[in-house]
């Protein structure tokens, strides 16, 4: 029993200097996959969150939300199309995933209001927060996917200010005022950037990065920018994490202190990798940046 108490003990002391380090600093968390689907992970997820707003993080969720517009697509009778990965959206599809969003969106507002923190869910045309352009997938028109060119991070900072926690679905304008889907991870990766966060947190469907993908050993744990160049270079990225590390990349280069991909599905994976000396996930980080772990592994 003593010891039981004492090794909690040590948990609280080991996450010490990581709460000095980062109060009062934001952290975009991108929350997504299977980690949406499951009740129980959905509800560790957010409770890990107002934990980090409770000791002085300064917390943003972006969400996606594919997984439902996919179930609600065949609800109604259609059938989801993608080209490369990307889903193709025409205007129904549109519309149907605009209400999937904010439905989701506001039932991630509620679970954190029921822990007794405030939250306010907001989409990228609120304030002019997300602003876009039509995307082409190789030349290929794939309706109303819009890709991230401008944001006006306002809204955010208002928020935080007034101590809100805010929850951003992934929905912008383009200079015309229609309404454009937009990759989650995207939206996450421009919110980041714009708002100069310390750390972006990819809860993703995959334990981190591997040096090589067929083999759950090599998973890395702390990667450079110059070692992810050349981890592209030999091949062994495929699939949907090559535009996810591509972003990862663009973000660190541009001011993000740290990314953190980690698997959604391991409970309170966002605490143990932010919070402990071990970490669960990947630590994406510049060449030049100080190693992540306090005490370092």
């Amino acid at each position: 029993m003593e010891q039981a108490i004492m090794d909690k003990a040590a948990v609280l002391i080991e996450a010490l200097p990581y709460i000095q380090r980062f109060n009062r600093k934001i952290i975009v968390v991108k929350y997504g996959g299977s980690a949406m689907a499951d009740e129980e992970l959905k509800k560790n997820v957010i409770k890990d969150v107002v934990l980090l707003k409770l000791v002085g993080f300064k917390p943003i969720i972006v969400h996606g939300g594919g997984k439902e517009i996919s179930n609600w697509v065949k609800k109604v009778g259609m059938e989801p199309r993608f080209v490369n990965g990307l889903r193709v959206t025409d205007e129904p599809t549109m519309e149907l995933a605009e209400m999937v969003l904010n439905k989701v969106n506001k039932s991630l507002v509620q679970m954190v209001e029921e822990l007794g923190v405030k939250a306010v869910g907001i989409s990228g045309k609120d304030g002019g927060l997300l602003h876009v352009q039509k995307k082409y997938s190789n030349g290929e028109d794939i309706g109303f996917v819009g890709d991230v060119d401008l944001v006006n991070p306002k809204i955010l900072n208002d928020l935080l200010e007034k101590d809100f926690l805010p929850i951003v679905c992934p929905i912008g304008y383009d200079d015309d005022y229609h309404s454009y889907n937009i990759n989650a991870d995207d939206a996450a990766c421009a919110i980041a950037t714009a708002m100069k966060a310390e750390k972006l947190a990819f809860l993703t469907d995959v334990e981190g990065v591997y040096a090589d993908p067929k083999d759950p050993a090599t998973l890395i744990s702390e990667l450079r920018t110059g070692e992810m160049e050349k981890l592209f270079e030999s091949g062994n990225i495929g699939g949907g994490m090559l535009p996810k590390l591509q972003n990862c990349m663009d973000a660190v280069k541009n001011g993000v202190s740290r990314v953190h991909i980690m698997d959604g599905r391991l409970p309170h994976c966002l605490l143990l990798e932010i919070f402990t000396n071990k970490g669960v996930g990947t630590a994406i980080l510049s060449d030049d940046a100080d190693p992540f772990y306090c005490n370092c592994h």
